[in-house]
């Protein structure tokens, strides 16, 4: 099946065709000059002789080259000449050769590698990407694509990869090393000191500002024949003993309290990657947990919540999420046009990557050539080959006009000293 070829740009095409026609004009005016010149001069001697050499080798150069250059693109005079209509009958073969041509002389390793080290790849993204509004450009449509990425992912695509993937993944693979790895991995470096920083202050804001809330709790599992005012004391000094020995275990590093948690948290994080109760209990809690039917449920609701609010810093034009990311673009632009070790890095990961789609895709890449023009119509293919390259074709014929005569000159001068 063939194709026509699109046109997209009929105002260049036509501009191309009237530069087509005007050389055209130029090359038949030459070869009629010759003619009109050698009719005029036939069967003169003397120097008009050498005039009518040159205007007959004129002619000769002339129509030769007219049969070469229109022979690429049609039948001459419209006669089934042999090897003429080039184009249009072996399109499919020039297609070939400009396949293996491309891929021989263009994507070869040495050569992608040699052009991506040439373009300074790192250099130009760094002072492009440095200036405000060229990274908040960059943010804006990687923000949108991510906006457009999260809104195709829909509910029942999330509950689909936990009950398909997670839970029987999460099945297979053992909790114990995982979470014994992680705890005693996080009290050795001691990142669980944030997380108990920040709920001691919590708890101990909320005992502050919810007094009544606490008295209400303890009243209820009061005796029934305790007096009122008795419990009032009771909570009034639980309440404040509550209040003092979080402030204690907050405001100190080396409370007793947080010893004990890190010495508990230290003996699970052991007993969770050599004691084989422990670790039987940690395999029978991730099995109820994955066995609950709300396990789809909450791990979906968790997604809404997470995709709700990362959409809207996305959406955001003016959010934090947007300019925080343009400001880390900026310094990172910034450190890149002054690092020269770095840049060395990532242009030769640019290099790599570039190597890579070559020689993964490389192949395919110049097999489109082939496949395209397969699939052009040989007439077509031909008549927009000669819009582009025929005015430049032409002066081969004004050329062989000139150069004929000159030759046609020399011959007769060389005939008339031998004669």
């Amino acid at each position: 099946m063939t194709i026509p070829l699109i046109t997209p740009e009929p105002d260049a095409d036509a501009a191309r065709a009237s530069a087509l026609r005007r050389m055209r004009a130029v090359a038949l005016g030459l070869l009629l000059f010759a003619a009109v010149v050698y009719v005029l001069t036939r069967g003169t001697d003397g120097w008009l002789g050498f005039v009518n050499a040159g205007a007959e080798a004129s002619m000769v150069g002339a129509i030769a080259d007219w049969f070469a250059v229109t022979a690429l693109f049609r039948h001459p005079l419209g006669l089934p000449i042999p090897h003429t209509a080039l184009i249009p009958r072996r399109k499919d073969d020039l297609g070939r050769g400009l396949e293996e041509f491309v891929g021989e002389n263009f994507l070869q390793e040495d050569i992608v590698r040699e052009r991506t080290r040439a373009a300074r790849v790192a250099m130009r993204l760094g002072r492009w990407a440095s200036q405000p509004e060229h990274a908040r450009r960059v943010v804006d449509e990687v923000t949108d694509v991510a906006a457009i990425g999260l809104d195709t992912v829909r509910d029942h695509h999330i509950a689909e990869f936990v009950e398909q993937a997670l839970v029987p993944r999460f099945r297979e693979e053992p909790i114990s090393p995982i979470l014994g790895s992680f705890v005693t991995e996080a009290v050795r470096d001691d990142l669980h000191h944030g997380v108990v920083d920040l709920a001691l202050e919590e708890m101990y804001d909320w005992l502050t500002d919810n007094q009544e809330t606490f008295a209400d709790v303890l009243t209820e599992r009061a005796p029934w024949w305790a007096p009122e005012r008795l419990n009032e004391a009771v909570t009034t000094r639980l309440h404040a003993e509550a209040i003092r020995w979080l402030g204690d275990i907050r405001d100190d590093p080396r409370h007793r309290a947080r010893l004990a948690l890190d010495s508990m948290l230290a003996q699970l994080g052991q007993d969770l990657l050599t004691n084989p109760d422990t670790q039987e209990r940690a395999e029978n809690l991730k099995l109820r947990l994955l066995e609950h039917p709300q396990f789809p449920a909450t791990a979906i609701s968790l997604w809404k919540a997470f995709r709700t609010a990362l959409l809207e810093a996305l959406r955001d034009p003016s959010g934090p999420l947007k300019e925080r990311l343009t400001a880390e673009l900026v310094a990172l632009a910034g450190r890149v046009t002054t690092d020269a070790e770095l840049r060395e890095r990532l242009d030769g990961l640019f290099e790599d990557v570039a190597v890579f789609a070559v020689s993964r895709y490389g192949a395919e890449l110049t097999t489109v050539i082939t496949h395209t023009i397969e699939r052009w119509d040989g007439q077509e293919a031909s008549r927009r080959i000669e819009l582009h390259v025929g005015r430049d074709l032409q002066f081969i014929r004004i050329n062989g006009t000139i150069v004929g005569g000159l030759v046609g000159v020399l011959i007769h001068t060389f005939a008339v000293l031998l004669g």
